[in-house]
């Protein structure tokens, strides 16, 4: 193979500059140290003579994991008959071709030309050793992480924006509207409707519309139009803002409003970023290239590590794995990562709730805190998400997984240690997986085991510097929730029998 290698700089001989609890790296690096390099066709690695590795190509097919499930999840539910919902149903919301998506049985669906072609633009994405990470934590574990930040957007949201907005221009859709929370998932929408040339409308969760600007002014400069949520233009918002007219929002509530206005216009439909099984199948482009690149490395994680909210991210990665596992090729520990203010999987109850606030969308069981539930305003804006994909709750469910929920200071502390180590500042949402990562290579070195862990980096922290600079000046804290909020939330979970 003729591979093209580009150098990441090595630390400087004065080591890492540190700041509060952030623990120092042992030593310095010799000389001789051999630096991180990057493949020309998508993962960095020791460099060395005798390489002969393969290269890595864009999948040219999703990967859907109901068809290896030893059971098939619950279908979803009409929100007022309580029958199994019927394709006819989701015509006024989705594009016909997301719908079969949706509900399909298919091992493998085939990515259209048109979209690998697009995903050419940043994919594949780098696999990346974080050998400096592991010095600095003096363990011997190996730790991986897949990174999607070199997307147009920063992040893996992408994936699924750019075929979601194609199926729909093929159907003549004119217009498209979405709920954002981070900002992430809205920029991706509003890069998508831009390459193909429709409109593209985005309710943003107001903690986060006001967090980080920069999300709006890049949405803005992709053509969308963006609204803080809740907001005075849908009947929702307006009362939503009659209840509480500081409202911080939810992703639950922007659902709501994207829906709404969904609904009324013949010419617009919706997208979302997460949570449906449409959604994660696009993103197991990720987990597919990932395994070629462990496979050309000669390595088998342990362990497999990813962030939770509605869980496209982490689906992303781990489905594919979760596919050689059930077919006896690997058995890694498959852990999922969640906020302590928002910990749907760990806290919640696995039943039938709506995915929005207003209560407009179908019934899907999944793990919820309750619909009507509302988040303390924490910095991973993505992850403030009541629920979290059906799909996923329900390979919780069957034990092929294992939750943890982490506090916001140990994340950011993990991110300061990851971005002085590896030179990547993560987003807020993967700190969680980093967090967890890093509890894992901890362990590893009480014990003496050499682990091979493997995480997802699903964006980066470009934008949401404001937060490191309230974190490295001690204002960050620890948000969690009251069990009394839940315990109220969940009385309002429809009852199904």
């Amino acid at each position: 193979m003729s591979a093209t290698f580009h150098a990441v700089g090595s630390l400087s001989s004065s080591g890492i500059s540190n700041g509060g609890d952030i623990e120092q790296l042992p030593g310095r690096l010799s000389p001789r140290t051999p630096r991180h390099l990057r493949f020309s066709n998508g993962y960095r690695t020791k460099a060395a003579s005798n390489l002969n590795l393969k290269s890595v190509e864009v999948p040219r097919q999703w990967y859907n994991l109901v068809a290896d499930l030893p059971v098939k999840p619950p279908p979803p539910l009409h929100s007022k008959t309580l029958e199994p919902l019927k394709p006819e149903d989701l015509s006024h919301f989705y594009a016909d071709e997301l719908i079969k998506q949706e509900t399909s049985t298919d091992r493998y669906i085939n990515i259209p030309d048109e979209v690998v072609d697009i995903y050419k633009l940043w994919r594949p994405t780098p696999l990346i050793r974080a050998k400096r990470l592991e010095k600095l934590l003096d363990t011997p574990a190996r730790i991986y992480y897949k990174y999607e930040g070199v997307s147009p957007s920063g992040s893996h949201k992408p994936n699924s924006a750019v075929p979601q907005v194609w199926y729909n221009v093929q159907e003549g859709v004119k217009n498209v509207v979405t709920e954002t929370g981070a900002g992430q998932w809205g920029c991706s929408l509003a890069f998508a409707c831009s390459i193909f040339g429709i409109g593209c409308e985005v309710w943003q969760v107001r903690a986060s519309y006001d967090q980080k600007p920069y999300r709006r002014i890049m949405m803005e400069t992709w053509g969308a139009k963006v609204h803080p949520s809740p907001s005075n233009i849908t009947d929702v918002g307006r009362k939503f803002l009659q209840v509480d007219p500081s409202s911080s929002g939810s992703l639950g509530i922007a659902i709501s409003e994207a829906t709404e206005v969904a609904t009324l216009n013949v010419d617009t439909r919706y997208c979302l970023g997460s949570v449906l099984n449409h959604v994660l199948l696009h993103q197991t482009v990720i987990g597919e290239e990932c395994l070629k690149q462990m496979e050309a490395l000669g390595e088998n994680p342990d362990v497999v590590i990813g962030c939770t909210g509605g869980g496209s991210n982490f689906a992303g990665l781990v489905f594919p794995f979760l596919r050689e596992k059930l077919a006896g090729k690997m058995n890694p520990v498959i852990r999922a990562a969640e906020p302590a203010a928002c910990p749907s999987l760990t806290k919640g109850v696995y039943a039938y709730d709506y995915g929005d606030t207003a209560g407009m969308t179908p019934l899907m069981k999944m793990h919820t805190l309750g619909h009507n539930f509302i988040p303390d305003p924490i910095h991973a804006g993505g992850l403030r998400y009541h629920g979290i994909a059906p799909l996923i709750s329900h390979v919780c469910n069957l034990g092929l997984l294992e939750a943890i929920s982490l506090p916001q200071t140990e994340c950011f502390r993990g991110a300061v240690q990851f971005a002085r180590s590896e030179g990547l500042i993560p987003a807020p949402e993967p700190t969680h997986a980093i967090a967890a990562t890093i509890r894992e290579a901890l362990r590893c070195r009480e014990t003496g085991e050499s682990k091979v862990i493997l995480t997802a980096m699903s964006g980066h922290g470009h934008f949401d510097l404001p937060v490191y600079e309230k974190y490295l000046r001690g204002g960050i804290t620890d948000l969690s929730f009251a069990k009394e909020k839940i315990q109220e939330s969940l009385t309002t979970i429809p009852q199904v029998a």
